[in-house]
């Protein structure tokens, strides 16, 4: 659960400064997009941290998003000193659209933010980030989901939705207005698409190890949704990341004809109730894998995620690798 993250909350303290590094660079919860002839890495961090490429193997350190925090999210979080998580970025309505998530440690004391651009070039004139507060909220008791991990997904027609969600009760999806600035129905009524319970019914599996209670067991968070030919398809991972050696983080994936879903994996079964096919775990160079964003860059699709380096002390770390497709078209990763 991206709560608990003290692992990793040193490790991304970035200092504000310029610094190119070569890759494998120290990310978590990666989203990547590309404008003009630059890739821009969007990621957890102090502030959200951002890194630049024109080739995706050499990175530099760039401003970080806020200065200093969002005041809204210091009122809304208690204790939230400005460490922002798991952003999700996106071209909309000729702007880029970055999501972000505020949280306590633990809690579904949540909240997820968005802040607009008109470029991302830091030398453009036009480079400002705006700010417009909060999209969605969960509260404790009151909403059994937790208001972090977003991504924006278009359906056919262009409608944006926002697909959240970690741990409680999985992975939901809520259709946003048409500028994708604030929530467009009942949140109330929003569905779950993606769990790890069979029955969705059933109470949530207790938690494990030295997880927070408040959690449970449903261990499923961070959703992208990725369009390819007639097909929707949602990714997520299971079990659990920021625990450096011991994670044991995977990303599954299912697909449906609808934005909406259902999302059905390749034996068939609903990932509303369980499913999921398995997509990439970790080996001998990776403790765990996850929380995952796909791109298309000239025709060729990745997938960009972190792992748990087991040659570095589990230390999470980049990782772009080409994702191809298999005849039936489901996501290999070779």
């Amino acid at each position: 659960m991206k709560a608990l993250r003290s692992f990793v909350f040193a490790l991304l303290g970035f200092a504000i400064g310029v610094q190119v590094q070569a890759q494998p660079i120290i990310v978590h919860d990666p989203v990547m997009i590309r404008e003009n002839n630059t890739y821009y890495i969007f990621c957890t961090g102090w502030g959200i941290s951002v890194f630049s490429s024109t080739d995706m193997k050499n990175w530099k350190n760039e401003k970080p998003v806020f200065a200093i925090a969002p005041q809204w999210a210091v009122d809304a979080i208690p204790g939230f000193k400005g460490h922002i998580w798991a952003p999700d970025i996106a071209y909309f309505n000729d702007e880029y659209y970055l999501y972000y998530s505020v949280s306590a440690f633990g809690k579904n004391t949540s909240c997820i933010g968005l802040a607009t651009n008109k470029t991302l070039n830091p030398s453009d004139p036009d480079f400002h980030w705006v700010d417009h507060g909060k999209v969605i909220q969960s509260i404790p008791g009151k909403t059994n989901w937790n208001a972090i991990d977003p991504n924006l997904a278009l359906d056919s027609d262009g409608t944006p939705y926002l697909v959240f969600g970690s741990f409680w009760d999985g992975i939901k999806l809520v259709k946003l207005s048409s500028d994708a600035k604030s929530v467009a129905e009942d949140i109330n009524r929003i569905p779950t698409i993606a769990s790890r319970k069979s029955d969705p019914n059933a109470a949530n599996p207790p938690s494990v190890d030295n997880n927070p209670v408040d959690a449970g067991g449903n261990a499923i968070e961070a959703p992208f949704i990725f369009r390819k030919g007639k097909f929707y398809y949602l990714f997520a991972s299971i079990d659990y990341c920021c625990k450096g050696v011991n994670s044991s983080y995977k990303m599954i994936v299912g697909r449906a004809k609808k934005v909406t879903g259902p999302y059905i994996d390749q034996s068939g079964k609903s990932m509303a109730t369980g499913g999921g096919s398995l997509l990439l775990q970790g080996d001998a160079n990776w403790y765990g894998v996850g929380h995952n964003a796909v791109v298309s860059f000239d025709g060729t699709d990745y997938l960009v995620f972190h792992g748990y380096d087991a040659q570095d002390e589990g230390k999470p770390k980049l990782n772009i690798r080409k994702l191809d497709w298999n005849k039936d078209q489901w996501p290999v990763v070779k």
